[in-house]
């Protein structure tokens, strides 16, 4: 090897074997190299990252097979996550968590309303071919519970929610080994992850699938987590998002009796008994019953939605959280959703535009100047946002993911983004020869359960 002090090597000796270089090989190389440029050019583009989809464009956000397009950073090229589902008869407790204490709760009860979409998430994951039964090979575990619904029946209440589900923490190792991190918990509710009481000890870390976002507004505290939580949509009523024709069709916009409405309990919550004071006072622009929750004034399943149609823009205030069904509702009807709601957040933002098909609008400015505004928009941009609107619902159906579209697959690829392949937590070590170990150095394949929670 040559010391720093060595002579330089002499490449002129070679020199005698050169070509000298005459015009023409300088044209030529001049040539190779612009051509080289674009070539590189074109070639980047064609590689490059999707862009953030704009409904401004003809083909909206479908791509050719009808399929909704995915951005790739972050997400990747096409679906390959593994989820395993843990089985009811896999753990103590976990049937309690999904049926109650004596097992009374039934399943069809639960998929009704708000929490349904713990249900539906739940069966479609069991069917979806993204599923796997080796635990060593999935990415993600799914944790099944309705405790929403079993608790709102009588089946446990909010100490033994508590109890059930430290129990059932305790008997998983691949829980333990991430610190909760790969593990999926769905709560449907306004209550989010709070319906477990103890979750900022035990599940802090883990993936909760929520229609609620950020609870800050309401608690001091809150159990969404924008880094690591994915924003789910409501459950709207099967009825409406079926295939084929939905019980209630919309209606033209020549024939909607109303400029806007609002459909709902006003439960003393400002925004909403503004907007029952505001009916009053232009009765043939805004329709907003303060409607209960029996007797007559309560409305059915049909009745409800046939009301909601016959608006061109369907009114979205906060209730006891800042999430509104409403909302997504609206989009099945094909009536503009208006959101009054400060704090909401919404599903699936790297793919759908929410200012192309709604109206986000202060809540604090709910009177006249918001009716004013409304009627100022012409009927042709409001069938556009319709028609967008049309485009993306399928995103909100709690469909297989094997659909060209659907609330699930849209939740794989947010889950997809989500997965963190190397294993770390407060409980997990690993050594030289890459086996993970616990604080005692037992390697993983040995750990027991019931296992100590901190």
């Amino acid at each position: 090897m040559a010391s720093l002090t060595s002579k330089p090597r002499n490449f002129g000796a070679y020199s005698h074997y050169a070509t000298p270089c005459t015009r023409t090989h300088q044209i030529g190389a001049l040539f190779l190299v612009v051509s080289t440029f674009f070539v590189t050019r074109l070639f980047d583009q064609w590689c490059s990252v999707a862009p953030a989809i704009d409904l401004h464009r003809t083909d909206g956000i479908m791509s050719g097979n009808g399929m909704i397009r995915w951005p790739e950073r972050g997400y990747g090229s096409h679906l390959s996550v593994k989820i395993y589902v843990y089985d009811e008869n896999e753990i103590d407790g976990l049937k309690e968590l999904l049926y109650g204490r004596d097992g009374s709760v039934k399943t069809t009860a639960c998929l009704k309303g708000q929490w349904g979409s713990q249900v539906k998430i739940h069966k479609l994951l069991l069917e979806s071919k993204f599923r796997t039964i080796k635990k060593d090979e999935a990415d993600l575990f799914f944790v099944p519970a309705y405790v929403k619904c079993v608790r709102m029946l009588g089946g446990l209440n909010d100490k033994e929610i508590n109890h059930t589900y430290v129990k059932v923490l305790s008997q998983m190792p691949y829980f333990r080994r991430s610190g909760g991190r790969d593990h999926i918990f769905v709560f449907p509710s306004g209550a989010g992850a709070h319906l477990f009481r103890s979750w900022s000890t035990f599940i802090n870390r883990s993936l909760i699938l929520t229609p609620e976002g950020d609870r800050t507004d309401k608690k001091d505290t809150t159990a969404f987590n924008t880094w690591k939580d994915i924003i789910i949509p409501g459950n709207v009523d099967d009825a409406m998002t079926k295939k084929g024709q939905p019980d209630v069709q919309p209606l033209p916009l020549s024939k909607r009796k109303y400029l806007a409405n609002y459909l709902g309990r006003a439960q003393g919550k400002a925004g909403r008994l503004k907007l029952i004071d505001l009916s009053k006072q232009y009765p043939d622009k805004l329709e907003c019953p303060d409607l209960k929750f029996s007797g007559t004034e309560k409305f059915g399943r049909t009745t409800y939605f046939e009301h909601l149609r016959n608006a061109k823009f369907c009114l979205a205030p906060r209730g006891e959280s800042s999430w509104t069904l409403r909302f997504y509702e609206s989009f099945f009807v094909e009536c503009v959703p208006v959101l009054l709601s400060d704090h909401a957040e919404l599903p699936f933002q790297n793919v759908i535009d929410y200012a192309q098909v709604s109206i986000k609008w202060p809540s604090s400015r709910i009177g006249a100047e918001l009716l004013d505004y409304l009627a100022s928009i012409s009927d042709r941009d409001i069938e556009g946002m319709i028609a967008r609107g049309r485009k993306i619902r399928c995103l909100f159906v709690y469909g297989p993911d094997s659909a060209p579209c659907s609330a699930v697959q849209g939740i794989l690829w947010e889950l997809q983004r989500k997965v963190r392949h190397f294993q770390q937590s407060t409980e997990t070590f690993w050594l030289h020869n890459g086996s993970f170990v616990n604080r005692e150095l037992v390697d993983f394949s040995s750990w027991r359960p019931p296992m100590p929670l901190p």
